[in-house]
């Protein structure tokens, strides 16, 4: 077994994140820092289609914090605690091609924090999802404030915060905090069948859907379509665009080469 507790293989074009720090994966320093340098080198390595994050074992995608650095914390020292780690986790949400996180168990605290930070959440029936800083006096502070009433209505983002209280996973589907929902056991085989599925299509098309859509939210509808726009007409420059067309009308597969 690896002794680091961030563990990165690819297969072909797609990149997997797996986070092991038994027995529930807290984002300890360590987990950080690892996972610090292997978002790193995920964001210059070239070609990749899609990066794929979960968790090890089977109970807990990640179950939060490591709470025992809290009681040593001031005001000095966690500003800068939760700022490092609200970097990592935007680093992640900017990464040029999609993230799926395969929430293979409970995602609470920073944990669901994290799944907040990807573009796409697929979660194992059994997963519980929660933030319940307030139990502890603190409120959630790596984006759960900031991203999950941006994903879900305002009120039900305000409900889950101020009691604390974790939802199970049929009711993050209902809600939209999860796009999909399978069998404990496939988790990983359907976020690794849908990254397939976003390989095939044009990468830099992809790429431009990604920031259109998440920078489009920081605007008005108007200044929105403007960077549509503009976004659109970058790709009509592309050789990917002239390929899918090709193959459109020769009734066959495009071979997108990413420029």
């Amino acid at each position: 077994m690896s002794e680091n507790k961030v563990d990165l293989l690819f297969e072909n074009e797609i990149a997997i994140v797996t986070l092991n720090n038994p027995p529930v994966n807290a984002l300890d320093k360590v987990l950080i820092d690892e996972l610090d340098k292997v978002v790193k080198e995920l964001k210059m390595k070239e070609g990749l289609r899609a990066v794929i994050i979960t968790g090890a074992g089977e109970k807990a995608f990640v179950a939060g914090a490591d709470i025992s650095q809290f009681p040593n914390l001031n005001r000095e020292l966690g500003i800068p605690f939760v700022r490092k780690q609200q970097m990592l986790f935007q680093e992640i949400s900017d990464l040029y091609c999609p993230v799926i996180c395969a929430l293979n168990g409970h995602a609470l605290g920073g944990g669901l924090e994290l799944a907040l930070a990807c573009d796409i959440r697929i979660a194992s029936v059994k997963a519980k999802f929660g933030v319940p800083e307030v139990s502890l006096g603190i409120i959630p502070g790596l984006g759960g404030t900031q991203r999950l009433p941006r994903l879900i209505t305002v009120g039900y983002a305000k409900k889950m915060i101020f009691s604390g209280e974790a939802i199970d996973a049929q009711e993050a589907y209902r809600i939209g905090l999860v796009e999909k929902i399978v069998e404990h056991e496939h988790v990983l085989k359907e976020a690794l069948k849908l990254a397939e599925v976003i390989s095939k299509k044009g990468p830099l098309g992809v790429a431009k859907a990604k920031v259109t859509i998440n920078k489009g939210l920081e605007l008005n509808v108007c200044e929105g379509l403007l960077l549509e726009a503009n976004n659109f007409g970058d790709l009509c420059e592309t050789n990917d665009k002239n390929e899918g067309a090709v193959a459109f009308f020769e009734k066959r597969a495009p071979e997108f080469k990413g420029n």
